[in-house]
Parts: C-alpha cells; structure tokens; sequence
C-alpha cells in the first residue's frame, strides 16, 4: 500500500498555494515547503520497558530571492489572516543586513526550474498506527526474553524500534510536488561482562515500510548474543597496519566518513575540503565506484525530492576510482555555478539548509567472500562499526570498530580484538583496496550532524572490501 499524505498538509494546500502567489508577486523566486512529520518509539530491556512519541514535527518554511539576495522565514501557524504577514515578515529580512562584520555581499541569479507537477509515495505492508502499542511491546517482549534466555551470562538484552512516516509539499512558481515517505528502524543490543567491564554487540534492522519490518529483527537475536560472548574473550588491539577484510556495515562507515563529508559542496564553497583540487584524479582503487542519492538505493534516506525542491539524484562520486564531482544543496550550486543533485536537506522546517548525504554507498565487486579470507596471509575481519570522523579539510579519518576476528593463513583463527580505532589518510586507504564482494547491503538507522548539530536520516554500506588499514 501506498503511504497517505498528511491531512494536515491537504487541508493547508489551499492556503500554502495563496500564500505562494502572493511572495512571486513581489519576489523574483519564492518557494514554500510545508512538512507534517509524526513517528513513534518503542523499547524493552531487561528492566525497563518505554513507549514515546517521535520527531514529531509540523510548520513551514519560505524562501525568497530579491536584489541578489535570499532570505528564509519559518512558521508553524497558517490562517487565511496570515499571508500579509509573512509575506511582510519576509520582507523585513530582507531589508535587513544581518551579515557578520567583514562578510561581503553575495548576489544570485534565480534557480533555473523545470515545470513539475509531481506526487510521491513509498511503500509498506503493516500500517504502524493501526497496530496497538501493547502488541509491540510485546513482540519486543518476546525477542528480549529469547536473548536472555541463550546463555546466563548476558546481563541485558534490549530490542528497539522506531517509526517515521513525513509528508512534505514544496510550492514554486514551476513546482508542485507532494511526497510521503515512512520507514522504520530498530535493532538488537546484547550486553555481558568482561574483568568488570560491559561489553556489548548491536546488530541493526531499517528500511522503507511499516511494521512487517520486524519480523527481520528475529533473525538478529542469536548472532547477536554470540557475538557478546565472544567479546566476553577479546584481547586489547595490537598498534599496527593491517590486511583487512571489512563487512558490509564496516564499509558504509569508512564510506560515509572518508568520501561523504568530504564532497559536500557547501564545504567548497567555504574551502573546508581537499576535494576540489582531486576532481577528475584518482582517489581511490580503479575498484571503487561510490554512490550518493536518494534514488540510487532504498533505504532510510530515500526520498522523492529534497527540501530546496530538486527531485532525488543518484550521483555517482567516484567512478573507478577517479573523484568525479561532489554533491551539492541548491545555494552551493548556484555558488558554484554547478547543477544541484538534490541533496539540500533540513532537520526541520525551522533549520538552515545543508549539503548532506542520503545513501551513500560502494558498488559491489566480483569477488567470493570466502576467497577474500582465504586471501589473507594475516590480517584481521573487522565488524559492528560504532561511530566515525572525518576531517575533509585534510582527509584524517578516524573510525571505531567493535570487533576484529583475527585471520591467519587464510583462515579466521576465533581469537577477538576490541574495541578497535581505525585511523589512516582517505585517499591510503581508498587506493589499497583490492577486492569488493559481491553482494552490497546498506544500513540506515544512524542519523548525521552537521553544522549546530543539525540531524538528518542517512544509510550507508556496501559489499565487502579487502584492503590496508592501521588499526589500534
């Protein structure tokens, strides 16, 4: 079934389309996104058991452009008495100079925008509203009490999940567009004891849908727990560079961290990354084709088109391993004199739009799992990737890895290293990769800051990669 669009938005278009006339009557361009975001959590552990509200979130934002100048007005209230004064609101704004002392002025030229009349909608099987929060809980219920059944040394074992379902309508002169958009995300999260410290093993489930989505979460239960109990024998990191094979999450990380943040064109525009002077150079193995876009995958970070209005790309970054060109939000691209690839995104209605990733992704290899272990003389299998940063300005990155299953003479030995700190030079690593899998999986239930911390929906992944990587 298709998701349905917000009543809420239905019943404002009337108004919303009013109240774009009356800014392109006295704007050179002006845009109007209205979004109606509604979401629900669950979680049960050993001892607690929670239900909350999401991000839920409703309002409005406009954009104007005029003498050169753009200027944005946000609002969560709409009456047919409002219009005049928005529309003076913004005014005001722009009259106004609220640059920082020594910021010279920036003029634009309005967007180039195609005629577009378009409506949008994703898919799922399982209505999450029409199913009663008790009966969630106690599916959750029963996947926690299994995971403390497997083995008493788990202290704790929790299952969460979390859904979101938005509607956003975006107004221009030549653009009418409605999409709705749900998915859902959860995971698993064992814990037990090492000498008095908690060690713990997550393994995540997400994807566009509804509740039928759950019934995925079953699987993880067993392999999580097994993998805490290995944990519960892991030695401390041994300082060094090493032959590793990466797992699908593991990659979406290095992914995500080394090339993501790094060609986004925003820091271009602001000479916060090494990127521009590497276009059209090899940066990676002729291996690495990379993806971004919310249409090059299906996954959290899907959508139809972003919040500037320019409909969903699937923009391929790197193509055999030569940087190809970044992504961009629409005020970058017109800086830049580039075209958009629709990856202008907003936490919210009341938030700056940033440049910001969406699926972000390797595309598969040729090469069989096993034969990557079996080529490894010794070397390590790294897995469950926690968190990451990058320093696009230099290309640093450093990542955290929860595990790393030693490999000797081709073969994984049992022995376990963690926690794990990958660090290394983007383009080091990128280059020395030399063989991918040939399945690609994608994760999405982790969010992204950027700027004041401003959160968005992304997913990442990839297949197997093999490559050379220090670790400590």
């Amino acid at each position: 079934m298709k998701v349905q669009p917000s009543a809420f938005i239905l019943e404002k278009r009337p108004l919303l389309l009013q109240l774009r006339d009356a800014l392109c009557a006295q704007f050179a361009y002006a845009s109007v996104l209205a979004e109606d975001t509604v979401g629900r959590s669950y979680r049960v552990s050993r001892h607690s058991v929670s239900v909350g509200e999401g991000d839920n979130v409703r309002g409005f934002v406009v954009k104007v452009l005029d003498g050169g100048r753009y200027a944005e007005y946000s609002f969560n209230q709409l009456e047919a008495g409002s219009i005049p004064g928005v529309v003076d609101a913004v005014r005001a704004l722009l009259a106004a100079d609220v640059r920082p002392a020594g910021l010279g002025a920036s003029a634009y030229a309005p967007p180039e925008e195609e005629p577009t009349v378009f409506s949008g909608a994703t898919e799922y099987e399982i209505d999450p509203e029409s199913v009663e929060d008790g009966d969630v809980l106690a599916r959750l219920t029963a996947l926690r009490d299994k995971g403390l059944a497997m083995d008493e040394a788990v202290l704790d074992f929790v299952a969460w999940t979390d859904w979101q379902r938005y509607t956003k309508l975006f107004l221009s002169r030549a653009k009418d567009m409605t999409q709705s958009v749900m998915y859902l995300t959860g995971g698993v999260t064992a814990a037990a004891m090492q000498d008095q410290q908690v060690k713990q093993a997550y393994l995540p489930c997400s994807g566009l849908g509804g509740m039928e989505l759950l019934a995925r979460m079953e699987d993880n239960v067993a392999p999580c727990v097994q993998t805490v109990l290995d944990l519960t024998h892991s030695e401390s990191m041994i300082p060094g560079e090493y032959e590793c094979i990466c797992d699908p999450e593991t990659t979406g990380m290095i992914v995500h961290e080394a090339f993501g943040h790094g060609v986004e064109m925003d820091m271009f525009v602001k000479d916060r990354a090494q990127a521009p002077q590497f276009l059209g150079k090899y940066v990676a193995s002729p291996l690495v084709t990379m993806h971004d876009g919310a249409c090059s995958a299906q996954q959290t970070a899907t959508y139809f088109f972003d919040d500037e209005g320019v409909l969903a790309h699937d923009t391929v970054v790197i193509d055999k391993g030569v940087l190809k060109t970044g992504i961009s939000d629409l005020q970058s691209a017109l800086t830049l004199g580039t075209e958009p690839t629709g990856n202008g995104r907003r936490e919210s209605y009341a938030r700056k739009a940033y440049t910001r990733m969406t699926n972000t992704w390797f595309e598969p290899g040729t090469d069989k799992l096993e034969d990557m272990i079996a080529s490894v003389k010794y070397g390590m299998y790294l897995e469950c990737p926690s968190s990451g940063m990058e320093d696009p300005k230099n290309w640093g990155i450093q990542c955290m890895v929860n595990i790393a299953r030693e490999i000797k003479d081709g073969k994984l030995t049992g022995r376990i290293f963690s926690p794990v700190v990958l660090t290394g030079y983007v383009p080091d690593l990128l280059k020395s990769i030399t063989a991918m899998s040939e399945a690609v999986e994608l994760s999405g239930t982790g969010f992204c800051g950027k700027g004041h911390k401003e959160w968005v929906k992304v997913s990442d992944g990839g297949p197997c990669i093999k490559a050379t990587i220090r670790l400590g």
